[in-house]
């Protein structure tokens, strides 16, 4: 009787234990959804700043953004979304584990694919080798040696420079899981069919974007509109379900009908 006693007991100490992990991750990942719309709003405000935009055509131009302004190269080439893309990976777990007992199997097949999404973006984006090659350029003595670097700068942006097909793949994984969590999330009650909406809504907008961006340059302009919506729209879907995970993470067990 005593060791079924002491059973129920460590059982019961597990359980608890296991609670305040699962809450203690939907906090991060509330955090991290907070972030993430920070990250954003101060990706818009630098576009508006003075100087925030600079036209980079030709690999030089980027060599001397870089070396006239390093951190305005760095965000032009994906810095602010290096760090939007780290922020998902904790999300994209509370996500998880949120819906784990209602949609599992795609849950996880969501996360995967973000997982998959994160990986290929930073093994393309090619950020700070240019900074280096930026110095290099800089530094160079010869014309050959600027001719080198400047090959070697052009085959980065073809891989690393937003919207282009060579960028094309992360962003589309991305959107997907993305689009692919909505989805769980309308059917698993956990979050408001607003939010799942807001999400469907957002990344279907940026999904359609980055398709036309990157592979129908000549229409860039006109989906732009895309981008805007989908931009509000993935704001609000951020907001809402960090909203509900701070909620969780209190330990509030109720579903959202």
């Amino acid at each position: 009787m005593t060791t079924q006693v002491q059973n129920i007991q460590n059982d019961a100490t597990n359980e608890v234990a296991i609670t305040s992990n699962w809450n203690n991750l939907y906090i991060l990942g509330g955090a991290s959804a907070l972030l993430i719309v920070l990250t954003g709003l101060a990706e818009i405000i630098i576009t508006f700043l003075p100087g925030g935009y600079s036209a980079t055509e030709t690999v030089v131009d980027w060599f001397t953004l870089l070396h006239g302004n390093w951190f305005l190269g760095l965000r032009n080439l994906g810095l602010l979304n290096i760090m939007m893309v780290a922020f998902g990976i904790p999300l994209f777990l509370a996500l998880y584990a949120a819906h784990r007992k209602v949609n599992q199997p795609f849950a996880a097949l969501a996360t995967v694919i973000a997982f998959i999404g994160i990986a290929v973006f930073y093994g393309t984006n090619r950020a700070f080798p240019m900074l280096a090659l930026s110095s290099s350029y800089v530094t160079a003595s010869t014309e050959v040696q600027r001719t080198m670097i400047e090959a070697a700068g052009q085959a980065l942006l073809s891989v690393g420079q937003s919207h282009t097909p060579g960028t094309f793949m992360a962003f589309f994984l991305a959107e997907i899981a993305d689009i692919l969590m909505a989805l769980v999330m309308l059917r698993g009650r956990v979050f408001s069919r607003w939010a799942a909406f807001a999400g469907i809504v957002g990344f279907g907008c940026l999904f359609t974007y980055d398709i036309l961006a990157s592979f129908v340059p000549a229409l860039h302009e006109a989906t732009l509109l895309l981008a805007m919506v989908g931009g509000i729209a993935s704001m609000i879907w951020y907001i809402m379900i960090a909203i509900r995970l701070f909620r969780l993470g209190s330990g509030d067990p109720d579903n959202v009908k």
